[in-house]
């Protein structure tokens, strides 16, 4: 009778007195392993302490006298281990010398037809002041993986670098280099000398985030190498400018912007950091030595006019803009005020009387239901003036003083002010309350003063016929946003657009090359020519003189010209990016071949900023989409899921990762981030908490690997260090499984040009190459589908599970045991899948699979230099299809194995071989399993395996492992 015939019988004394001692002496065995398994682990300890750590090891560093752009020298012996030091040196400057990020490269006819087609991208530029932070590093991983793979699939590919100016960056950043160093502003400086200045800046210390790219091993086309105001950029520029112009599409205004005191120019949204207060919170404002109060709602009075005892009450975030109230509103149906309509209150500090006006804006159940209306100095109140034909009082000057109109309080500074107005206030008896108030703070993010909302003449682009264009084209299907899911956004933003102002009070930019129109000439006058009218533009002055005298209508001798005094909005000049850098608005040969781009790869905050503007510009001034697909990454947090913030702590710069920093220079880098002193203290502590030993040397490979396989998160990647630590490790796996393999194909072997099935390959390599099927299927697809996560999972699955813990192991068998046959032909195949698996793996791990597969074996002399050049797996190349049946037996065969493995785990008996049966209950199971009782019993460390058939009941000394329900196995307790 079985075992399980017997357990569905109640058990008599004597079995249940047999099934007591057989527990007891498991216990007993397994009390004594434990105590040699701990005599072991202190003796192991006492090994490690002797030997030296990882940090006093010496770093293997490729230092073999290379010069840059030659061939790497990797003819000895492959190091005993793996080092992204060794392994990233030298491979970059070797890949750009031989041209091999060019589209010339495989196609020296650019406009030639490519039957396997094109690929076409442009870098979002990033600032020149900038130094690469994980934003960029995960952009640059994922673009380059992209550009990699097209490049190995033979298409055309080019991906094109360039550099952003940064108008207001990298203006900051030079006025305070000259102040630190001369005591100069710009102003002392005049214009000429300190835009000479920033380009002496530019040139000697605005390149090192193109440092940064090659070390992230981004494969761009260097020789098109643009920046936003170079010549190419400017005269396309120029071009925009001009035409839209001329188009009526742009034109000047007197409306309200976002105003930087500090810089004295208007700032795009973008530029606004929008800080979230709970209630009443002091910050630090430039220019003030004393901090602010913001997150407080000041009620105060307005008396009525010609009604002694009758006054309005209203609320206010900012006193100080009290000043230029021309205004009191309230809702239409409010019977507390119905009395009040059309009659007036007075302002108590300026001759000034304020209507009582209706509108239905205003909120009946907030606060009083009376509002104060400031049209020129909020967004809310410059609409309600626009309806109700209000006056517009500009109550401060371009750098935040008081103008001149306002009695004692002119010349003050508009926070000092803000103290100043709340006591006179009190002092007239018109002062109610002050209570806390959630508020939101825009600060820029320039200066880190706070923005002030100004009515300021500016130039504008109208933008709502391209926008409707822009619409359409996603809606029709010919732009296509991935995920799909931020295609609501691209409707909510470009359906409700307002026109786009474009024009900063700055010196570094682009130039507005428009010209006011005056003239010496006494005989001429501008009696009944609009202000707008006297501005004309032109791509030269000797042009826009020209259609100044044939629009006026006036000779061109009696007219004179000034150009506009600022520049362009640096977003202007990034919308034409993916055209100017191909030479636009000449016809050039670049232009013909890579205009439109394939795809636009950039991260979600900036959908609005630049991909529709690039979208508006490409349609209007070239009549086609720049592009056709919009893939939008994650944004990067830290593990915790919290937002990069220096005050945290939390900012990882890429190349601290790469190559590895220690607590303590984490800790100094803090003091170079303008953190007050109780900031730096909670950065610290951030920083001692997520890093206490530092940050480990990781490498370029471990990191893109990471933040690839980080997209499957969706909207946001919480990076932890400790997983990209991992994946150095997986570098090291493949490290050693290329020992291994070299070392198994000996210095004779000769791969096969084509490797075709002998007939005498294993179940194991029949398995293996049909799992190689399987990942250049899943990863092709996964590259079509922007799949990232998809990909690396694959290679990583394909290399560490299949090929390192499964295969290699395996392969030792055959290595021992197999006939000189079956040894080929696991020679054959081991190469074949090594190097097939280093080919799907290089657009992510540029470095390791050029390292490794240079050590390889070549097929034949007319292989490719380089793998970054070599063809990229296809299914069409293997002589051999998928083998479901072999892939479902191993499955079955590692269900197994593991099942011992865990129980051994569990038994701690990791190290100590067993005699191992194994039960199968239909023939189907016994015949799958049999080919592979060999690898079963050499995976599972078994002394002895066997099958023990239905009738055969294992002894008392054997325990139980349950596989499936069709399989058991029977472990030998007392070893052999």
């Amino acid at each position: 009778m079985t075992l399980e015939n017997e357990d569905t019988k109640p058990k008599s004394e004597k079995q249940l007195r047999k099934e007591a001692e057989k527990r007891a002496k498991m216990e007993k065995f397994l009390a004594k392993q434990s105590i040699l398994e701990k005599q072991k682990q202190e003796q192991k300890s006492k090994d490690d302490k002797a030997k030296p750590n990882k940090k006093e090891r010496a770093v293997m560093i490729y230092d073999k006298p290379t010069q840059p752009g030659e061939k790497k020298d990797i003819s000895g012996k492959i190091p005993d281990s793996y080092s992204p030091q060794y392994v990233e040196a030298a491979w970059y400057q070797w890949w750009q010398k031989s041209g091999f990020f060019s589209p010339e490269y495989n196609c020296e006819d650019i406009l030639a037809d490519n039957p396997k087609g094109k690929f076409v991208m442009v870098i979002p530029p990033p600032n020149v002041t900038g130094n690469l932070h994980l934003g960029h590093a995960l952009t640059m991983s994922i673009e380059d993986s992209i550009t990699r793979w097209h490049r190995m699939k033979g298409r055309t590919t080019i991906w094109v670098p360039g550099c952003d100016h940064a108008g207001i960056a990298t203006q900051v950043v030079v006025e305070k280099k000259i102040w630190r160093e001369q005591k100069l502003t710009r102003h002392d400086l005049g214009r000429d000398k300190f835009v000479d200045e920033v380009w002496k800046w530019k040139n000697e210390k605005g390149n090192r985030i193109y440092e940064q790219l090659g070390l992230m091993g981004c494969s761009v086309d260097w020789t098109r190498d643009t920046f936003t105001l170079d010549p190419k950029s400017s005269r396309a520029v120029i071009e925009a400018f001009v035409r839209l112009h001329d188009d009526g599409l742009i034109y000047r205004s007197n409306r309200l912007v976002n105003w930087s005191c500090t810089l004295k120019s208007a700032i795009s949204d973008i530029e606004v950091d929008k800080i979230e207060l709970t209630g009443r919170t002091l910050l630090s404002v430039p220019g003030y030595d004393n901090k602010v109060e913001f997150g407080v709602l000041i009620s105060f009075a307005y008396p009525v006019d010609g009604e002694p005892n009758e006054e309005i009450v209203v609320a206010t975030t900012r006193i100080e803009t009290m000043l230029g109230d021309t205004a009191v509103c309230v809702h239409p149906d409010d019977s507390r005020y119905k009395h009040l309509h059309g009659k007036y209150v007075v302002h108590p500090f300026v001759d000034r009387k304020l209507p009582i006006i209706c509108d239905t804006y205003v909120d009946q159940s907030f606060g009083t239901g009376a509002v104060k209306i400031t049209p020129a100095h909020d967004p809310n109140d410059y609409d309600i003036g626009k309806r109700h034909t209000l006056p517009f009082v500009n109550i401060f000057t371009d750098d935040g003083y008081i103008t001149d109109e306002f009695g004692d309080f002119s010349g003050m500074k508009r926070f000092d002010a803000r103290r100043a107005v709340l006591e006179e206030l009190k002092k007239k008896n018109l002062y109610r309350e002050t209570k806390e108030n959630p508020m939101v703070v825009p600060v820029c993010s320039r200066s880190k003063d706070i923005v002030e909302p100004m009515l300021k003449i500016q130039w504008y682009v109208n933008c709502n016929e391209m926008a409707k264009k822009a619409v359409d084209a996603v809606k029709n299907g010919d732009l296509k946003i991935i995920p799909d899911m931020h295609t609501k956004t691209w409707f909510m933003w470009l359906e409700n657009i307002r026109d786009w102002c474009i024009s900063r009070q700055l010196w570094w930019g682009h130039r507005i090359p428009a010209y006011y129109v005056s003239s010496n000439d006494a005989s001429v006058s501008f009696v009944n020519v609009s202000d707008n009218d006297r501005w004309v533009s032109g791509r030269n002055e000797d042009e826009a003189l020209q259609k100044a005298a044939e629009k006026l209508n006036i000779p061109k001798e009696k007219l004179t010209l000034r150009q506009d005094e600022d520049v362009l909005d640096t977003w202007f000049s990034s919308a034409l990016f993916p055209f100017s850098v191909f030479g636009w608005p000449e016809n050039t040969k670049d232009l013909q071949a890579f205009y439109p781009n394939n795809l636009l790869e950039t991260g979600t905050d900036i959908l609005f900023f630049w991909v529709a503007r690039m979208v508006m510009m490409g349609m209007q001034l070239l009549g086609k989409l720049p592009f056709k697909e919009v893939y939008l990454h994650s944004i990067v947090r830290d593990a915790h899921g919290r937002k990069m913030s220096k005050s945290l702590g939390n900012v990882i710069d890429p190349i601290d990762v790469i190559k590895g920093i220690s607590l303590e220079n984490l800790h100094k880098m803090l003091f170079d981030s303008n953190l007050d002193p109780a900031e730096i203290e909670r950065a610290k502590a951030g920083q001692k908490a997520d890093f206490p030993n530092g940050i480990p040397e990781c490498g370029t490979d471990a990191l893109r690997f990471a933040l690839c396989n980080y997209t499957k998160q969706g909207r946001a990647i919480n990076l932890d260090i400790k997983r990209v630590e991992a994946y150095r490790h997986f570098c090291n796996k493949m490290w050693n499984a290329m020992k291994f393999t070299l070392m198994t194909l000996g210095n004779d072997f000769v791969p096969q040009p084509k490797f075709e099935l002998s007939g005498k390959e294993s179940k194991m390599d029949i398995w293996l190459l049909s799992r190689l099927c399987y990942a250049v299927e899943s990863c092709n697809t996964a590259f079509e589908e922007y799949d990232f996560y998809t990909v690396t999972n694959t290679c990583q699955s394909l290399w560490q599970d299949e090929l390192c813990d499964i295969y290699i192991e395996c392969l030792k068998l055959i290595n021992q045991r197999g006939d000189e046959d079956a040894k080929q032909a696991a020679k054959q195949t081991l190469y074949t899948v090594v190097n097939v698996a280093l080919r799907l793996l290089h657009p992510v791990m540029p470095f390791v699979t050029e390292e490794l597969y240079q050590r390889l074996p070549r097929k034949t002399n007319k292989e490719p230099p380089s793998i970054c050049v070599t063809p990229y797996p296809e299914i069409d190349e293997f002589a051999w299809k998928r083998n479901e049946q072999v892939e479902n037996d191993v499955v079955f065969m590692m269900t197994l194995v593991r099942n011992v493995r865990s129980w051994r785990a569990d038994s701690k008996l990791v190290k100590q071989k067993q005699q191992t049966l194994i039960r199968c209950k239909t023939e189907d199971t016994k015949s799958r399993l049999s080919p592979f009782l060999d690898k079963i019993e050499h995976l599972t460390l078994s002394s002895s395996l066997q099958h023990l058939s239905l009738n055969d009941t294992p002894a008392e000394d054997f325990t139980h492992v349950s596989v499936t329900e069709d399989c058991d196995v029977y472990l030998k307790l007392n070893g052999n």
